[in-house]
């Protein structure tokens, strides 16, 4: 199946000139590998496990999946194209190997159950509720019974410093955009797309305000290590859409 060219979405920093500045950017204001570093720890991610990042921008959650100790099979999803190019020369300035795919996230094409984990980082803030939702439906689609979703991206501020510091996150992306993360709102919208065991874990103070931890469940029984998969591969489940 050949992929769709995404419709409008916003730019990881608004504009698609400022692109080129994102990785300098985080890297200055954020503690970015820590968060995302405890984002795979708290996804216990096995061997067999299927990973999809999800606003995958320019891919250092995969690059840091590709340094695990036990490989797994890993793709990212990010509907910005200049951002996958980011990506991909990231991944041959490493000599890795990373699979993505462009396309929105409220229109995931792959198939129903194919993943074991969903990840994602710093993009539900980019999302009007409305499109938050749809993201929330198709990520609860894709992913297998007992599957989870790993969410870090802006949450509520813990304190009058982080709530100061929020206000350039609720300027840049709008308030129509943003409202739900700074108000604490994001495990009621996990919990309204089906997912159970909503739970915030951890949170790290930045730059920009309150970076949240977040992971919640899909029902069901998760997959046992060895068990045949719905899908043989990825690129099956994808053709499957």
């Amino acid at each position: 199946m050949a992929p769709r060219t995404p419709r409008a979405y916003l730019p990881a920093l608004r504009y698609r000139w400022l692109t080129a500045l994102y990785d300098p950017l985080v890297r200055l204001t954020m503690p970015e590998t820590a968060f995302k570093q405890r984002l795979l720890e708290q996804a216990r991610i096995e061997p067999e496990h299927t990973i999809l990042d999800l606003g995958c921008g320019t891919g250092t959650l995969l690059l840091l999946l590709g340094h695990r100790r036990q490989p797994v099979t890993a793709i990212g999803l990010d509907a910005d194209g200049e951002v996958l190019r980011l990506a991909a020369a990231k991944a041959r300035r490493h000599a890795a190997e990373i699979g993505l795919v462009r396309a929105l996230s409220s229109e995931i094409p792959f198939a129903d159950g194919t993943f074991d984990r969903v990840l994602s980082s710093l993009t539900l803030h980019h999302l009007t509720r409305p499109e938050k939702l749809r993201t929330l439906a198709e990520t609860f689609r894709i992913l297998r019974p007992g599957g989870e979703l790993h969410v870090a991206d802006w949450g509520r501020p813990h304190n009058l410093l982080m709530r100061m510091l929020s206000v350039s996150v609720r300027l840049g992306d709008g308030r129509h955009r943003t409202a739900d993360n700074l108000d604490g709102r994001l495990p009621d919208l996990f919990s309204q797309a089906g997912f159970e065991a909503v739970s915030a874990v951890d949170r790290f103070a930045t730059a920009f305000g309150t970076l949240a931890l977040y992971r919640a469940r899909k029902p069901g029984i998760a997959r046992m290590p060895g068990a045949d998969r719905k899908t043989s591969s990825i690129g099956e489940a994808s053709r499957s859409r």
